[in-house]
Order: C-alpha cells, then structure tokens, then sequence
C-alpha cells in the first residue's frame, strides 16, 4: 500500500469516497493503493495519536522491528509498546507479521503499512 490517509470526516464523505472508486472500476481505470480511516469526531482522532504513539510508529516507519526492540529502542516497557502497537494495527498504521527465526522460532515484526502517510483534520 502507498498511503494511508488519518482525517476527520463524516458518512456523507465515506459514501462519497466510495461513489469515486465505483467510477474509476466501472471505467476499468486502477483503483488507487490507499487507504483511508474516518473519525467523525476529532478528538477521537487526537486520542489515538498520542506523542508516545507517535514515537512508537516513527520507530518503526524507520527501522521495523519486534515489539521488544522497539521497545528498546524507545526506552519504554514492553508492555505499553504493546498496546500502542495495537491501537496502530487497528487503524492501519501499522502491520504485525509472523517471521521465522531460523533455530530461535517465531517473532512478530512491526512495519509501517504505507510508504506515505498523510494526516487530516477539519473542526467544524
């Protein structure tokens, strides 16, 4: 995926966004590599971009990484890196794939979802 796109928004635009990509499959024409995440309340929006989730998704948009290095690399425990993990591969910041270490067994890694991100708010 190229971008994923965090903005405020209502059903009128979700249903919207939906009437555009209908039109461009109908004509055939490629269907952008994106993803969109509506919040209809902006606060709703500013609570799950906290600072330290935000230092959590920089790390990882840099450097993907176990859950445990990231953690690490932040300075925090384990645990909280966890949760804030969670709450980005909920909405598609990030994503959590199973790897085989080689004689070690399993680690979960955590990456960016998209090359692009793009953060958008409207208070009305």
């Amino acid at each position: 995926m190229k971008t994923v796109t965090l903005k405020s928004g209502n059903e009128q635009g979700f249903f919207q966004r939906g009437k555009t990509l209908a039109r461009l499959a109908d004509a055939g024409k490629p269907i952008p590599e994106e993803r969109t995440v509506s919040f209809e309340d902006p606060s709703e929006l500013l609570r799950l971009l906290t600072a330290s989730r935000l230092d959590v998704f920089r790390s990882v948009k840099n450097e993907p990484g176990s859950i445990t290095v990231v953690a690490e690399r932040l300075h925090r425990d384990r645990s909280a890196v966890k949760r804030d993990v969670d709450q980005l591969a909920q909405v598609g910041l990030v994503t959590i794939e199973t790897k085989i270490l080689p004689g070690h067994g399993l680690m979960k890694e955590v990456r960016a979802a998209a090359s692009r991100f793009r953060l958008e708010a409207m208070v009305m």
